[in-house]
């Protein structure tokens, strides 16, 4: 006899213990991780297409966002 009392008008399905829903949600969230890392790995594939795509970018050229800046003391500005 198991662990657990079965009454005589029970039927045996009535008396099993209900399946634990922890295993399930585990289930689940490991699916939803395994999911995660593949649309993770496509977007680094993705990116990585892409940058081999993309047209080399000038070196050597000057920044614009310091085009124009003379380094050291600056001069008073009146």
């Amino acid at each position: 006899m198991a662990w657990f009392r079965r009454l005589e008008s029970e039927s045996k399905e009535d008396a099993l213990p209900a399946k634990n829903k922890a295993t399930f949600t585990k289930r689940e969230r490991e699916r939803q991780r395994q999911q995660q890392r593949q649309e993770k790995a496509t977007k680094r594939q993705q990116r990585q297409a892409e940058k081999r795509e993309r047209p080399p970018v000038e070196t050597g050229g000057e920044d614009p966002d310091i085009a124009g800046i003379v380094p050291g003391p600056q001069p008073v500005q009146e």
